[in-house]
């Protein structure tokens, strides 16, 4: 494979979504920060939707995003361990991005339950990229990717079971 066309994980991004229970949210942030070893940063909503009891200003969630190549990789085999290295083809969007949940933290090897956090779960989500995506996000000449540099689909799966042993399954037990 020709070096413009390798496809490596840009990032990775762990979330945990709460709503308005801030017990919750406390929960999720020192999970996120036991499972990453970063400090989690706290999503704060911007809108009211009062069917849903959420005001401006309220923190209704936490993430942590992770760009360390080594620490993503790591993290990542982890993770798909507690899925059993089996993902379905809905998790993959057009553009190669992977979106995945974890019910139960306390699956991912490695982590062990704590009664202060309890049992919650998390989504993890990977941009993947190839060399000259930055073309996309540059201050000075912004480009669009050019159709045939983009990542599909069949890419993204492609690099998942080649780098990660991942098994492509019909249903998602979610």
């Amino acid at each position: 494979m020709e070096k413009m066309r390798e496809i490596r994980i840009e990032k990775m991004t762990l979330n945990i979504g709460v709503g308005k229970n801030p017990a919750l949210l406390d929960k999720g942030v020192m999970l996120l920060k036991q499972i990453s070893g970063m400090t989690p940063f706290k999503a704060i909503t911007q809108k009211r939707i009062a069917g849903w009891g959420i005001r401006p200003g309220l923190a209704i969630g936490c993430k942590v995003t992770i760009r360390e190549p080594a620490k993503v990789k790591e993290l990542l085999i982890r993770l798909l361990q507690a899925k059993d290295n089996v993902l379905t083809a809905k998790q993959f969007d057009e553009n190669g991005n992977i979106a995945f949940g974890i019910h139960e933290y306390i699956n991912i090897p490695g982590v062990n339950y704590d009664p202060k956090i309890g049992i919650i779960g998390l989504q993890a989500c990977l941009t993947l990229a190839r060399p000259g995506f930055r073309i996309k996000k540059r201050k000075n000449q912004k480009r669009k990717i050019p159709l045939k540099h983009k990542i599909t689909k069949e890419d993204a799966l492609e690099f998942m079971k080649t780098n990660y042993n991942v098994q492509i399954g019909e249903k998602d037990d979610n």
